[in-house]
């Protein structure tokens, strides 16, 4: 057996568990901004199948009747709402008040039913209402998508498990820069914090809710 090998079967010892899907799900679609499908900009990604896979959870969830929620990073022009992330992340830059960059990604408008929380930190839960504004709807569960799946993915979903929240991460409707933190963040949320599925498993599921 290969060391890989190996480390696939411990892993699989340790964290072989699926949580599933709660009863009252919520969809959110983090950061899908303009930034990452600019040819030529630092934040550039390539992830235009992730929102279109995401678009379609999305028009899924729609249809069962699960609540949306949209995210974007939103600075003040002096950065100062930013704090030390503003500082040491460069292309934060990109995401001033004003920016075109920061405008939603192509094909992707806010519907006026759906949600929009503006933040500054990679969580989408941090320094925001968002784990209020769940509860006091009656969520107990997340499905989540969006960019990037290092960084923004990664700490949203952690969070959302630490507010006690089901979560599910579909695989095909977040992206990254490059295939292998992407990867390997999907790897390691899988085995700690959620359940990563995909795009056919979460439909179907959602389609189930509302049959």
């Amino acid at each position: 057996m290969s060391s890989d090998d190996e480390l696939l079967a411990n892993y699989k010892r340790a964290y072989d568990n699926r949580v599933g899907f709660g009863q009252r799900p919520a969809l959110l679609l983090i950061d899908f901004c303009q930034a990452y499908f600019e040819p030529g900009n630092p934040l550039h990604a390539g992830v235009e199948d992730a929102l279109g896979a995401a678009l379609r959870v999305r028009a899924a969830a729609r249809a069962a009747g699960v609540p949306v929620v949209l995210t974007n990073v939103v600075y003040h022009p002096s950065g100062i709402d930013g704090g030390r992330f503003f500082e040491k992340a460069l292309p934060l830059r990109n995401f001033v008040r004003g920016s075109a960059m920061g405008a939603w990604g192509p094909g992707l408008e806010p519907a006026a039913d759906e949600l929009v929380v503006s933040k500054q930190y990679p969580s989408a839960f941090f320094g925001t209402s968002l784990a209020s504004t769940l509860t006091a709807a009656g969520i107990d569960s997340v499905i989540l998508t969006g960019l990037t799946t290092s960084g923004c993915v990664r700490a949203t979903c952690v969070d959302a498990m630490s507010h006690g929240f089901r979560t599910a991460v579909v695989a095909e409707a977040c992206g990254d820069r490059h295939a292998a933190p992407h990867e390997a963040n999907l790897f390691d949320m899988n085995a700690k914090y959620a359940d990563v599925v995909s795009e056919a498993e979460v439909i179907a599921f959602l389609a189930g809710l509302g049959a």
